[in-house]
């Protein structure tokens, strides 16, 4: 169980405890307060490995210790929920290296995890469990880096289903609402990325949107973010189905409000989706370049 330091992770890996399984969970850090929660409030059954999903050496290492300990049964379960994003932007906005570290962690890094344990999925006929976003399946305004990435994930994970059926192993994805979890809450956190943004950013670009659009994505998403549910256990719940059912479902999707707006994203032209998701998530105002009072400037000059 990757990404346990807090959120789904932390909450998925108590829970498996309580139910008697021998868990795996990985954290970023081991001396983290998520990581201290679970020392103390779970069993001797669940073991603690730190692992940084971007390090192939702490990937190699997680896989050598799990092996050593299942080599005889097999293993039962991967969940895949370790996730990272910390740009809200436009994509031209979005520097290539916060692609690429979203790529890292979301794509590459569940994809070593899980080819590395495949040998004893296979031998036990075992489940795979993946957290991904519905920003993978819609075109968030602002999440260009975060939902590229999970749009990769969860191709793969379908790739996956499809290839390891002959093995008996089942494949879900997990795709939650608006949570709660670590860092996604916290304003302090969302408004130093938004200053470290603002300062990478190319003069021109900058002249072209306008400090204040970037201020303006910036208030909207952590008011957006207000509504985050905070009682974690409609994803953990489904992690756990998709875990233990006879016939899990391929996809789950916990969280209020994912009905309609899948059926919106199904059935309805481009530009009604479009306009639902900026009325639902971030509605950005016109850069600066495009305004009115802009090109009134221009002219005067």
């Amino acid at each position: 169980l990757s990404g346990c330091d807090s959120g789904f992770g932390q909450a998925t890996a108590r829970h498996l405890d309580i139910m008697g399984f021998r868990v795996f969970a990985s954290v970023l850090d081991l001396q983290s307060p998520g990581a201290q929660e679970l020392r103390q409030s779970c069993s001797s059954r669940l073991t603690l490995l730190q692992m940084d999903l971007t390090k192939t050496e702490d990937i190699q290492r997680v896989l050598q210790h799990i092996q050593a300990h299942t080599n005889s049964t097999g293993l039962w379960g991967l969940v895949n929920n370790a996730g990272f994003n910390d740009t809200i932007a436009d994509a031209e906005l979005s520097p290539l290296g916060k692609f690429r570290a979203c790529m890292e962690v979301n794509f590459f890094g569940s994809l070593e995890l899980t080819k590395g344990l495949l040998p004893l999925l296979r031998s036990a006929g075992g489940r795979i469990v993946t957290v991904s976003s519905p920003a993978g399946d819609m075109p968030f305004p602002c999440l260009a880096a975060y939902g590229a990435s999970k749009a990769a994930l969860s191709l793969l994970m379908d790739t996956f289903r499809s290839e390891l059926q002959p093995w008996g192993i089942k494949v879900s994805l997990i795709l939650p609402g608006y949570y709660k979890t670590g860092t996604t809450c916290d304003p302090a956190f969302w408004n130093l990325q938004k200053q470290q943004l603002l300062a990478s950013l190319p003069q021109e670009l900058l002249q072209a949107y306008g400090e204040d659009y970037v201020e303006e994505i910036n208030q909207q998403f952590i008011q957006f973010m207000k509504v985050a549910v905070e009682d974690l256990s409609a994803v953990v719940n489904s992690i756990t189905e998709g875990l233990l059912a006879a016939n899990p479902a391929v996809r789950y999707y916990p969280g209020q409000g994912l009905g309609i707006m899948y059926f919106i994203h199904r059935y309805l032209p481009y530009f009604v989706r479009d306009l639902f998701l900026k009325g639902f998530f971030i509605n950005p105002k016109l850069p600066r370049a495009l305004r009115r009072e802009h090109h009134n400037d221009v002219k005067k000059a």
